[in-house]
């Protein structure tokens, strides 16, 4: 098992401002940055060989289905022995990434941070919106529990898709007295950068305020007892960000997922 980033440059899903496709250039630069030494807080140097693999981008030149390739590339990397974390992109990816990671992993949890449940049946007339993608996803029975953190954008419709699936929801009403996620693994991660304050993260196209702090996030991902099997971190938009402060944040939660993957599996071990 190596986490493996790999590049989702899609945003034709975004239903109000595109710009999420120039992302994962963005973050594997920060990565590679000499402003960090790219060492998790559990004392893990992704730097170091084996430690961090790059699967590169998915290739979305000349025809064939976006939802299809991103699927098929995913799960190379996990048939490669590789755990994707993957670069997006706009949230849309999600469903045809935890397609693949289904097919290795009966039983999935999926721990979705983000300020909008993003569980329209459809929205704009695309059942394939960036704002649909967990209800496809639960439709199509590709997880076991769904676990939303940070929610605060939440309508009447997206209330009854949710209890529709079960979907198991932690608002920021019910965060700040202190209820949090009891999820065990094996367990997907999905970081919606907008689930955070845009105070931490302004590089979003959908700014909510009120949401999570960053160490919010990382605290949760930290104490996950795992394994870890997948991520992403979706809906970076570099056009609206400030002093590249938001690519600051998705490198740390990179380096941050990628050391609870390794901690994870050598628990499994």
């Amino acid at each position: 098992m190596t986490p493996t980033l790999i590049g989702v440059p899609f945003d034709a899903a975004s239903s109000f401002l595109p710009g999420a496709a120039a992302a994962p250039a963005l973050v594997r630069e920060e990565l590679a940055s000499d402003a960090g030494n790219g060492v998790s807080e559990s004392l893990i140097d992704l730097r170091v060989p084996g430690a961090l693999a790059d699967a590169g981008d998915v290739d979305f030149s000349g025809n064939g289905d976006a939802a299809d390739r991103i699927t098929d590339a995913v799960a190379a990397v996990i048939a490669g022995g590789g755990r994707p974390i993957s670069l997006g992109g706009d949230h849309s990816i999600t469903f045809p990434i935890v397609r693949a990671v289904r097919a290795h992993w009966p039983r999935l949890t999926i721990l979705q941070f983000d300020a909008h449940p993003d569980l329209y049946e459809v929205f704009h007339g695309d059942r394939l919106s960036h704002a649909c993608p967990f209800a496809r996803i639960m439709e199509g029975a590709l997880a076991d529990r769904l676990v939303q953190v940070g929610i605060r954008a939440m309508n009447a419709h997206q209330r009854m898709q949710a209890d529709r699936f079960g979907v198991e929801v932690i608002d920021m009403r019910a965060w700040t007295t202190g209820v949090r996620p009891g999820v065990r693994g094996p367990v997907y991660i999905s970081v919606d950068i907008d689930g955070l304050d845009p105070a931490f993260a302004p590089g979003v196209s959908h700014r909510e305020p009120g949401g999570l702090g960053i160490r919010d996030v990382l605290g949760v991902i930290q104490t996950l007892d795992g394994p870890v099997v997948g991520a992403d971190i979706v809906e970076y938009n570099p056009s609206r960000d400030v002093g590249h402060l938001t690519s600051h944040v998705c490198a740390k939660l990179v380096r941050e997922l990628a050391s609870r993957m390794w901690e994870t599996e050598q628990r499994q071990a």
